[in-house]
Formats: C-alpha cells, structure tokens, sequence
C-alpha cells in the first residue's frame, strides 16, 4: 500500500510477493491492484472449494470497495453468517472468508472480537483509504509488515515482504538477540524495519501512519467454579472446540505422539466423527529408524513416544501410519533448505525442524488439515520447570533455566567477544522478561505462590507458545497442510488461566484438569505417562554428519557468518564430544551460513 504511487503500475512486484506464498496456498492464486493498493493472495482451499477465492472484494453502488486477503479459519462463521443474514446480507458462496468480509461491513474493526479461530487478514478500505491488518489471540497465524515512507508492505511470512525492492535484508543487533534470545518478543520482526502484527491486535495503516491497538489480552478473575465443576467445563469446551475443528472439505486427520495432548485430542475427534457417522479418524506420528529399539533417556525424554503411540492408535480405532525418517533424509541439503526457505531465519533446531517438516510433507499425500495437541503444556502447565521450585523462583523466564532450556542457548557460546558485548543477550532478556512482567493483568489478594504461577502461566502463552506456534505453522504450511490447534481456542485458554494453580495440580501432577477431562477417552497408561517433548533423533550419524558440515565451512575463509562466529570457538565445539547443547551450537552455525548466504543479509550488528 503507497499513498503516492500508482501501485497499479507495480502489478509485477505484487506478483512476485504474492508468488512468495505459494506453498501457503497450492489451490488458487488472485491480484487486485488500484491506485493506491495491491493485494495479493494465495489460496489452501478448505470450505468451500468452487467458491471463496480470494481477494474477495464487496463492491457497494456508488461507493469505493472494500477488499480482504485472509488466511486461516473462523470455527464460528455459520453463526455469524446466521447472524448477518438476519442483518440484511447476502451470500454468494459457503466460505467463511464471505464472513469475514461481511462482517467487516457490519461491525468495522469490531469484527475481530466476534472471530472464533486462527487467522491474519488484511482489509482494504477503499472509503476510507484505510488498510486493517488483523491476527488471531494467540498467535497461531503469522503476520508481517514493514512501514515505508508513504505506506506499508504486508505479508504472511517475511518473505513476501523481501520479494518488495523496497524492503532492506538488513540484520542489527536487536535482530540478532531476537534470533539467540530463546524467548519471543512481541512485535519484532528480526529483519530491521520489519514487525510481526502482535496476537490479538490490529494494526491500522491510513494517511496519517500507523496505529496499533490490542482487541485481546488476557485478563484476571475470581474462579468461581470447583474443581469438579471447573473439570466439566474444560471437557465441554473442548467438546465444542474439536467438534468445530472437524470442519472440513478436504481429507482431515491429527498428529499423534502418544501423549496426553494429543491422545485426547485424536480420541476426542475419533469419539466425535463416529458419532457423526463419519468413520474413523486418521492418525500420523514421526520416528526414527531403530529409535524405540534404542532409545537412551535424556534431559527431557524418559520414554520413546511409539509404544504409546499405537497403543492409543488401538484404544480409538484410528486408522495409523507411522512416518519413520532416517539420518540421511534429515541432514538432506534439500530438506534443510527448504526448511530454511520455510522459516526465513535461521531457527538452529535442525533435525527437529527437518523432521516435522518431512512429517507433514508425508501427511500432506493423504491430508490437507490436521489436528495438533499443540499448546496444552502451555494452558494447563505440563512443563517440568513448571513444577520445579528453582525454575519457578528464578528471576528470568523459567524455560531459560533447565538444562534442556540452556543447550538452547548453546549458540551464544560462538559469538565473538566483541559481537557478544554489543548483543548483551543476559541483558536482552533481563528487559524483555521485565517488560513481560509489567504486563500480567494481577488478581488482588492473591498469594504469593499463586500470585507467581500466574506470573509463569502468562510468561508461557505470550513469550514462548508462539516459538512453537511459528515452526508448526511454517512447517506445515511450507507443504500445503494446515494445522489446527484446539488447544488455542481463545474460550478455553481465558477460562484455564484463572483457574487457582492449587486447581490445576490436584491430584499432584501436571496437567491435572487435562487429565481428568480426558479420563473416560484414554488407556491408564496414557493417562500416567510424564511429559516427553518432540523427539529428537539419537543417531550418533547425525551429530558426525552435522560435525563434519561445520568442519567444512570452517575450512571455508568466505564464510559470511565469520562476521558474528569465532572460528576458535566453533572449532573447539566441533572437537567436543556429542551433547545436546554442542549440537544446538553447531545446528545455529550450520545454519546462520547458509541464511547469510542465501537471503544476502547485510550484517550491522553495531546498530540497536
């Protein structure tokens, strides 16, 4: 969007943002342009196959149009569509994206908080000469933006916005502590000049700049309800969240790790659709050749997720397949380019983004939606540093103080002194988690330690589920898929949030609302299991193929990464023996290379 160009003479440029996006959108593709405004669009087909095709634009006699881009989907539209109806509107199509757009005609920017579900969009309003740019509550879909002097480029990814003449690759060092810190910033877009629209805000873009305001937070009450009262109203919230997540037109199935989050939601939706008579539910999991057979405990994982994972497959009658990757496929230049391609930045997850993203390109050849369990240790607080006195006590973020928390942290250990000392990553998070603390809404006459668990609650679904929000969704949508994540309904997380934490841990264990809900859909051995996060593969060929990946860009002296690495200290790593935070180290050096190289970042680390 230019307020003083003709942007209808930029058609091209448009095309080639828009084209960015492809992978987010297989199906259909579209353009609108006018003097003042591009939109593009590309469309993973969900409701509505024939209709619904984007820009969708209403067009009022006599009057300038209003035009939407939207991505994602609105669990509540048959409602609201009801609702508009009753109103005066007309439809053309089933889509919910109509919706949208009808109730931005309706209600203004005061749609946004009649939304149930995950979604970015961007309105054009040609009336007002006013572009509305919206995301979901939590987060769950992306949305980018980069000012210019006279306007705004806007994208779902970064990518989009880099494919704009316009836009500057530029990272500084508020960039690169956004890139180390391990903890999300709201609103930071790691390229300078770049932001991300924050979960639940609108970011308005007229003559007179840019405004932003919030039409979502968390907020603290009084919990009115027992605990026998509180565990019926998580499972009848969740009823309704999975019955409106099954939703589709096109093949559906859920991811299964054999947990307790994503059992309960694959049973849940399995109970539901042969209710509904619509057979079984579908089921897909990752592993990893020889994986189960020898699997070793680590700091995080004390058991390996495939037994429990065809044990649930049994229990709900799902139809199971199991994804089973090797070393190769995930140290696979190709793979891990795409990756990167997918991410933008270099995230240094390696192997667990190589294999999630191999997952759902498996998925993707029976799938095109899926349901996740994604975000449930968030809302209930099934992490173990929840339940460890020292992480809750610590005056920092409490993921940052575990020793899985700090092999993250392992790429700190390559800057150069002098990188290091401009960066200041301690005191980069110090600030943000002062700036996070400042913002979590108080109950008055709260305890201490309840006073503080609300503290951790908050910290985790505004500084650290979007982490994980981001890679499932760029991760999947690299390949055509979406992923639903019931556990992200904004209902659902406002009710948790206030419930007393002594609630959410009555039986003595994590989750403990989850798990009482769950209790009549899941095998005892389910019900029991502790918490193991995404797996990680154990193959000692994948740390010797990632070792020698480093070892040779060591050998290269054009490496652009040398900018911000020391070469002694990355080759001191490399000599090292295996450990979880060496290969997160290395898996950050590996890739920073290749994103230098790749995306022509220009480095200016002395700038804030």
């Amino acid at each position: 969007m230019d307020f003083e160009r003709d942007l209808r003479e930029e058609r091209r440029t448009a095309q080639d943002m828009t084209g960015t996006m492809a992978c987010r959108g297989p199906d259909d593709e579209g353009l609108w342009t006018a003097r003042h405004a591009a939109i593009g669009h590309r469309r993973l087909a969900i409701i509505d196959l024939a209709g619904g095709r984007q820009p969708m634009v209403a067009e009022q006699e006599g009057r300038e149009p209003v035009v939407l881009t939207y991505s994602g989907e609105v669990y509540n539209f048959e409602e609201l569509r009801a609702e508009l109806s009753g109103l005066g509107h007309r439809f053309r199509t089933r889509s919910d994206t109509e919706v949208v757009l009808r109730a931005y005609l309706e209600w203004g920017e005061g749609l946004a908080g009649r939304l149930n579900g995950m979604y970015a969009f961007a309105v054009w309003d040609a009336r007002e000469e006013r572009l509305l740019l919206v995301r979901d509550r939590m987060g769950i879909k992306p949305l980018y933006y980069y000012p210019t002097p006279h306007g705004v480029l806007f994208g779902s990814e970064p990518k989009a916005i880099l494919a704009n003449p316009l836009a500057r690759r530029v990272l500084d060092a508020g960039g690169l502590r956004e890139l180390l810190a391990f903890v999300k910033a709201p609103e930071h877009g790691v390229f300078s000049g770049m932001y991300e629209v924050r979960p639940g805000q609108i970011v308005t873009v007229s003559r007179n700049g840019v405004a932003k305001r919030r039409y979502w937070r968390l907020t603290s009450h009084e919990h009115p309800d027992d605990v026998g009262e509180t565990v019926r109203t998580v499972r009848g919230l969740l009823d309704d969240v999975v019955a409106r997540q099954l939703i589709s037109d096109v093949p559906l199935c859920a991811l299964l790790s054999g947990g307790l989050d994503s059992s309960m939601v694959t049973a849940l939706a399995a109970k539901l659709l042969r209710e509904q008579g619509l057979g079984t539910v579908r089921s897909f999991s990752v592993d990893f050749a020889g994986y189960t057979e020898n699997f070793k405990p680590d700091l995080t994982r004390s058991t390996p997720d495939t037994p429990y994972v065809h044990e649930l497959a049994r229990h709900a009658r799902a139809d199971h397949t199991d994804i089973v990757l090797d070393s190769a496929e995930l140290m696979d230049p190709e793979v891990r380019s795409a990756v990167l391609r997918a991410r933008d930045l270099p995230m240094g997850i390696g192997d667990m983004d190589s294999s999630l993203y191999l997952l759902f390109k498996a998925i993707r050849g029976h799938s095109t939606v899926a349901l996740s369990g994604e975000s449930a240790d968030e809302v209930f607080g099934g992490y173990r540093w929840f339940h460890d006195r020292e992480a809750v006590e610590a005056d920092t973020f409490p993921w940052l103080t575990t020793a899985a928390g700090t092999a993250h942290l392992g790429a700190e250990r390559l800057l150069r002194d002098d990188v290091a000392r401009v960066v200041d990553l301690p005191g980069y998070r110090a600030e943000q988690y002062r700036q996070a603390l400042a913002e979590v809404p108080r109950l008055p006459g709260e305890s201490g330690h309840e006073r503080r668990m609300r503290e951790i609650s908050y910290l985790h679904l505004t500084r650290f589920v979007q982490i994980l929000l981001d890679r499932k969704d760029r991760m999947s949508m690299a390949v055509g898929l979406e992923v639903r994540v019931p556990f992200c309904d904004h209902r659902l997380v406002e009710y948790v949030f206030n419930v007393p934490w002594a609630m959410k841990t009555f039986d003595g264990r994590e989750k403990s609302l989850l798990r009482a809900a769950s209790a009549d859909l899941l095998p005892d051995s389910i019900l029991r299991r502790v918490k193991s996060p995404y797996p990680a593969t154990q193959d000692p060929a994948y740390d010797r193929a990632l070792r020698e990946r480093a070892a040779e860009l060591l050998r290269d002296p054009g490496s652009p990464a040398a900018a911000l690495v020391d070469w002694g200290k990355a080759a001191a790593i490399v000599a090292e023996p295996p450990s979880q935070a060496n290969r997160a180290a290395l898996e950050r050096f590996v890739q920073l290379d290749r994103w230098l190289r790749r995306y022509q970042v220009e480095l200016d680390v002395t700038t804030t």
